[in-house]
């Protein structure tokens, strides 16, 4: 999937002269956390997030005083971009301007490693540089809901099943090795030992995901330890 099959098209925009109290009413309005800013030719410039206005000389959340040393160890350009967040009126003075966008065609699984990494709840979808959507983390979850298999129960065989489990497993270092795996009436059972509660939670998963897998049984355990008398 890309970001065109699942982005948000109808997309609520704020300009950069817009006030702070403006893009809030805007943000609380359409329950979103974050909104992108667009010049007057459509071009996004930014955005504007629900952290950019956490810390409001408004609410009373502006950040205490600090003492004269504290003062001292921070840079004047991080206590001058404290003062804004806190007492800007105007959007262009304390959205996020270095804007990461991705355009229509941007596969998910990237996507996903770019709200990662930046620590983002959102990315601007466009397309030649014209704002055409907005993929946030709501969306890749609305997609992980909308992708559950169809019940494929009794529809394989015991045989089919017990084979695409042992492929499932190929290549792992913590995998079971085939006669550890038995398949009854679509049920799949694991035998023998694991190391860790991590490899028995991913050798369970990994029948989980076999088509046709009705249940899966764990008989699994754990090495015994015997210590010298």
């Amino acid at each position: 999937m890309q970001a065109s099959d699942i982005m948000t098209t109808d997309v609520i925009t704020v300009r950069p002269n817009a006030s702070i109290f403006e893009a809030a009413t805007l943000l609380a309005d359409h329950h979103i956390s974050g909104i992108p800013v667009v010049d007057d030719s459509g071009a996004v410039v930014g955005i504007l997030s629900e952290s950019d206005l956490l810390h409001r000389v408004e609410t009373g959340t502006g950040k205490p005083q600090r003492s004269w040393f504290g003062e001292f160890l921070h840079s004047t350009r991080k206590l001058a971009g404290e003062y804004l967040k806190e007492n800007a009126v105007k959007v262009d003075d304390v959205m996020t301007a270095n804007v990461v966008s991705v355009s229509p065609s941007t596969q998910l699984s990237e996507i996903a490693d770019v709200l990662e990494r930046l620590r983002i709840k959102r990315v601007p979808v466009l397309d030649q540089g014209k704002l055409v959507g907005i993929v946030s983390r709501a969306n890749l979850i609305r997609a992980l809901a909308s992708a559950a298999r169809p019940d494929q129960a009794g529809l394989v065989s015991d045989e089919t099943i017990h084979r695409d489990v042992i492929q499932a497993l190929a290549g792992h270092r913590w995998a079971m090795s085939a006669e550890n795996v038995v398949v009854k009436e679509g049920v799949v059972h694991f035998w023998g030992t694991v190391n860790s509660e991590e490899e028995r939670k991913a050798i369970l998963v990994s029948a989980q995901l076999v088509p046709g897998v009705k249940g899966v049984e764990d008989h699994l355990g754990y090495p015994v330890v015997f210590t010298p008398m």
